[in-house]
């Protein structure tokens, strides 16, 4: 080689650039949910009904041939009690009957409860701002 060769040589530094991706977590907007219950006292009407039975003893003192048994008439049940009576004959005699009456009756109740309501608050926040710059 000779001394013009080395002079016309010209040594270009080359650089290099890499590239690295990744990810990292950045904090966001947000929500809370938040519950509150409510109560309130109410007074509400419960139907109660009840059931009374009346016995009336009503005197009958008729012959009869035969027996018969309970009927009813309406709401009313009615129970024929005998009695054999001694006479020159024997006779059947009919000596009262049961009347037995059912009465219904219905009222209204006032209780007080309390009830529950739930109510939900939600609230949004805006993600923190970042300090760094592009």
């Amino acid at each position: 080689m000779s001394k013009d060769d080395e002079v016309k040589r010209t040594i270009l530094p080359v650089a290099r650039e890499e590239l690295r991706v990744g990810v990292r977590e950045v904090e966001g907007a947000s929500v809370r949910v938040t519950k509150r219950v409510h109560e309130r006292d109410e007074e509400v009407e419960v139907p109660l009904e009840a059931t009374a039975l009346e016995v009336e003893r009503v005197p009958v003192g008729r012959v009869v041939e035969a027996r018969e048994g309970a009927r009813r008439e309406g709401e009313t049940t009615i129970i024929p009690v005998y009695e054999e009576v001694a006479v020159v004959e024997k006779r059947l005699v009919l000596k009262e009957e049961l009347h037995i009456t059912r009465r219904y009756s219905q009222r209204v109740h006032h209780e007080e409860v309390t009830l529950r309501q739930e109510e939900a608050i939600i609230e949004h926040t805006s993600p923190p701002q970042s300090r760094e710059s592009s």
